[in-house]
């Protein structure tokens, strides 16, 4: 487990000497040595040139640069004017079907330097019943179509290990879904749990924590995760706490009720006992985005007594999600979604909830404006049209009000849309990234340019690269090092994942290798699926995944598994 005194160890000492070579090395060879690179080694510390060395699956040898020159090497990089760091730890991915049914490469993640990706936000494919079975077969999710075997007392286990022997260029863990947890212990109903089924909850959490899980992860603005109480949250992460657990959660609310969903957030975990996450931290809209200095300001009065409260984003103004999240959430409790919005005494309550000045629930919609709302992800012939426009602009050529478009394409989408929801304000993102407590997530499934057709959103593409390109070169919000701590060991840290997110002998040799001087992303909400400009090498378990820029078609990921897993355990 990583500890703060391993993270801020010194890597070097008495490296004010000149360069010299160690006569030792060059009796023994490396699989690949990478010279004369700017070490970042992922703690905050300063760069310094160096040499690497890779055997096998680690990172064997970390030298001042001229250390390893003769060494002997099957493959050698010259990294000379370059920066060396640790593969990204993506800390909110959504890639669960490249991981289980794609091809395992995930292009776009990789080609931004991401080697380990962390999913959980809400839903997980695991644990599985006749409960969570049915909700997601009958609204046609992504979950039933990825696998319906993973029941069982060890479900959870199921689903990481069949990712791990698919076949996969990243690492992968995952926390378990809050939302999964519910509707595996009552269904997909609104209102309180009984105590028998708060009781097979719980029993679920622990077994997820035994088959690897990181904690709890919860998105609350979606039915039917929306439906559990604050109560019932406590009771589910209390279970976390003994196995080194973390409450990880898109909270109730990050518009109008921004400040009471931190508030609940950090009561989650202080009765919970456990660390807090906060998943892609934002005020949402412009009316709220005056609240973020309080945001910060309450997580930083937290902190300063005692409570162990972070966050994570992505350095994009927009969001995404499915544009169904745009319906109030009592429009999907009991029978599915699309059954709903089809009656027409349903349609005509939920239009008036859209249009109604402030809603009790987190309306996307109406904090983007139907201006803001770009659609996106269409399958139906007679919405491809429709790609890339604005719900407005829907609205207007079918001649009708926009949440009567928003209904129809969701109809005829099976609920399958996406949209990008404009609701972030350049300011806050600047002013977020300058926190110590911040980490960087995507957010993203990942993609391949040359296998999808349907538009999605530049962060699956681009998140990495953007950081340091623009926000790290162009805009100076901060510097390189700190970023790279917050793409790798402070995630790590977090995590409690040992030997990953740090350059040093011994680690793993996830290593990333980037043109400082022109790394950028390349992918707009127009043309999303582009590949980064600048990653040059990238190595997963000491394999090279990318090579001169391109996927080099290598699968070597693994699982990734939570402090509190317990092989083999009943």
């Amino acid at each position: 487990m990583f500890t703060r005194s391993i993270v801020l160890a010194p890597l070097i000492l008495g490296w004010a000497c000149a360069p010299h070579a160690d006569p030792s090395l060059t009796r023994s060879g490396y699989d690949v040595v990478v010279s004369n690179g700017r070490i970042v080694d992922g703690t905050g510390n300063p760069w310094f040139v160096g040499d690497v060395g890779i055997t096998g699956d680690r990172i064997v040898r970390i030298v001042p640069a001229g250390g390893l020159a003769t060494a002997r090497a099957a493959r050698r990089i010259d990294a000379t004017g370059l920066v060396v760091a640790p593969g990204f730890i993506d800390i909110q991915g959504q890639s669960y079907t490249a991981f289980l049914k794609g091809d395992g490469r995930n292009v776009s993640k990789v080609t931004q330097g991401i080697t380990t990706e962390i999913l959980g936000e809400g839903t997980t494919p695991a644990p599985a019943n006749a409960r969570t079975l049915a909700i997601d077969a009958a609204n046609d999710t992504a979950a039933a179509r990825l696998d319906s075997t993973f029941q069982g007392s060890h479900g959870f286990d199921r689903f990481l290990s069949d990712m791990g022997r698919h076949g996969i260029s990243e690492n992968v863990g995952s926390f378990v879904g809050a939302a999964t947890i519910r509707v595996y212990g009552k269904g997909a109903d609104t209102g309180a749990a009984t105590t028998a089924q708060l009781d097979t909850m719980r029993a679920a959490t622990r077994r997820a924590m035994r088959d690897g899980a990181f904690g709890i992860g919860s998105a609350l603005i979606y039915p039917p995760g929306g439906f559990a109480s604050t109560d019932e949250l406590i009771a589910e992460v209390h279970e976390t706490a003994p196995f080194h657990g973390v409450y990880i959660t898109h909270m109730r609310s990050e518009g109008d009720h921004l400040l009471d969903a931190v508030a609940e957030a950090m009561r989650i975990g202080r009765e919970g006992g456990v660390p807090v996450e906060i998943y892609h931290l934002k005020a949402a809209g412009p009316r709220n985005w005056s609240a973020m200095p309080t945001v910060i300001a309450r997580i930083d009065s937290a902190r300063a007594a005692g409570q162990d409260i972070g966050a994570d984003m992505y350095p994009y103004e927009a969001g995404a999600t499915t544009l169904a999240s745009c319906l109030p959430p009592w429009s999907a409790a009991g029978d599915s979604t699309l059954v709903n919005i089809t009656n027409p005494a349903t349609r005509a309550r939920i239009k008036a909830d859209l249009l109604s000045p402030r809603t009790s629930w987190e309306s996307l919609c109406q904090l983007a404006t139907p201006q803001g709302v770009m659609i996106v992800g269409l399958k139906a012939p007679a919405d491809k049209p429709y790609e890339g426009l604005r719900l407005s602009e829907i609205a207007a050529r079918e001649h009708t009000a926009w949440p009567d478009a928003l209904m129809d394409i969701t109809t005829r989408e099976k609920a399958g849309a996406g949209a990008e929801f404009f609701i972030a304000g350049e300011q806050n993102i600047e002013l977020q990234m300058r926190q110590p407590w911040v980490k960087f997530g995507t957010d993203a499934d990942g993609a391949a340019p040359d296998s999808t057709s349907e538009m999605g959103h530049p962060r699956a593409f681009g998140a990495y690269p953007r950081i340091l390109g623009r926000y790290v070169r162009e805009r100076h919000v901060l510097g390189l090092e700190d970023a790279v701590r917050k793409m790798t060991s402070a995630v790590a840290e977090r995590l409690s994942i040992p030997d990953r997110g740090l350059l040093r002998e011994g680690t793993y040799a996830d290593i990333v290798v980037f043109d400082p001087a022109t790394v950028i992303d390349d992918a707009t909400y127009e043309k999303p699926s582009q590949l980064s400009t600048g990653i040059r090498e990238v190595f997963v378990n000491g394999v090279e995944v990318v090579r001169d820029g391109n996927h080099t078609g290598a699968k070597p990921g693994r699982v990734v598994r939570g402090p509190g897993y317990q092989s083999g355990t009943p």
